[in-house]
């Protein structure tokens, strides 16, 4: 193993540590990586290669290779195990920012226990439901049960590293399940591999605000699930508002007239046939946030449809690039990256919240998303 030594610092407000660096003196390289928003620093000989930080991180950190993901900027991007180049060395990260991201063995195992859970609880109430309800065979509309298998959301999946990720699970459900989503995604034959949610810190700058993404033509939508301080959830209504935008960009790319005609035509669609206000029902304490206002058209998503494991930082439709400018405009905050530019926003909010709720002795309440 070539680590010699870790060290980590507890988390602050304060801006992210530089990024990682060299000790040429002694012939060892240090890297500092970034995990959870603390820094952790590594020491490494000379000529150690990007395989032995992944195998120092499995041994230190306890997360697998397979669930590790190191976001390398400027330029290098991505790189995850199996590297395309294993004997990448770790001196030619020694000028970039390294960030972490990755589940532990244990954090992966809870969230499947909670998912196995979340799922064993729904299908006790929907066989209760059924049984309460139960209708002769022969008047079942064997067509539309085929139509919602095949036109639907094939997999929910939460953030793991977020609090409480079954509550998230509930909430995709409750969304993959509303009446009305089912009706116009049979509509239009929109089948959807990955619904999932959308880290708030990750899409938030001072001018604009991303509520959803479509990648790749409806390969995976991400939705804005909760209120950028984390301390609830957004109105399912504006959500499902936002969804009906991203099941739009499946068609079209571009914020074009084609677009809104779509885009109108579904969130009708998706009223008129809510005749169950909104799927199965869930209490307005768990969900509901007052504050919450209607989807702005410029704010909706990012535009189009963008590629990539990430998106921050990275090229996207031109409505993303546009919103991307709008965010790396900003005259206090000279030479930053845009994923800086991003991170930067979200801490500024989060510490103006955390004094709002100092002043009127209320802490940190709902805000509007």
């Amino acid at each position: 193993m070539a680590a010699a030594d870790v060290s980590s610092m507890p988390h602050s407000d304060l801006p992210s540590p530089p990024p990682s660096h060299t000790s040429d003196a002694d012939g060892e390289i240090t890297l500092t990586v970034q995990h959870h928003g603390k820094p952790l620093t590594y020491t490494f000989r000379h000529d150690a290669t990007v395989s032995e930080l992944s195998s120092t991180i499995a041994d230190t950190l306890s997360i697998p290779t397979t669930n590790q993901k190191l976001l390398v900027s400027p330029k290098v991007g991505l790189l995850r195990p199996p590297f395309k180049q294993p004997d990448l060395a770790l001196r030619s990260l020694a000028d970039k920012k390294i960030v972490l991201m990755g589940s532990t063995a244990a954090e992966v195992s809870q969230l499947d226990s909670d998912v196995r859970v979340a799922q064993s609880q729904a299908a006790r109430r929907s066989g209760a439901l059924r049984a309460s309800k139960a209708q002769p065979s022969r008047n079942r509309d064997w067509q539309k049960a085929q139509d919602e298998a095949t036109y639907t959301f094939h997999t929910l999946r939460p953030l793991p590293y977020l609090p409480q990720p079954e509550r998230s699970l509930r909430f995709l459900e409750r969304l993959r399940d509303d009446a009305g989503v089912k009706a116009s995604m049979r509509s239009h034959k929109f089948s959807v591999p990955l619904l999932t949610e959308m880290n708030p810190a990750e899409h938030t700058t001072r001018e604009s605000r991303t509520l959803g993404l479509n990648r790749n033509r409806g390969e995976v939508i991400e939705l804005r699930l909760r209120t950028d301080a984390y301390d609830g959830y957004r109105d399912y209504k504006t959500i499902r508002k936002t969804l009906c935008h991203e099941l739009a960009h499946n068609v079209w790319g571009e914020h074009d007239r084609n677009f809104w005609t779509l885009c109108r035509e579904i969130e009708a669609e998706v009223e008129r046939n809510d005749w169950r206000s909104g799927g199965h029902a869930l209490s307005n304490q768990e969900f509901y946030n007052p504050n919450d206002g209607g989807v702005a058209d410029e704010d909706a998503d990012h535009g189009g449809w963008t590629g990539g494991e990430f998106v921050l930082g990275g090229g996207g439709g031109g409505g993303a690039t546009r919103a991307l400018e709008r965010a790396g405009t900003a005259g206090d905050a000279p030479g930053l990256s845009r994923r800086e530019i991003l991170a930067k926003a979200a801490e500024e909010r989060m510490r103006k919240q955390r004094e709002a709720g100092k002043r009127d002795g209320s802490g940190s309440g709902s805000t509007a998303p």
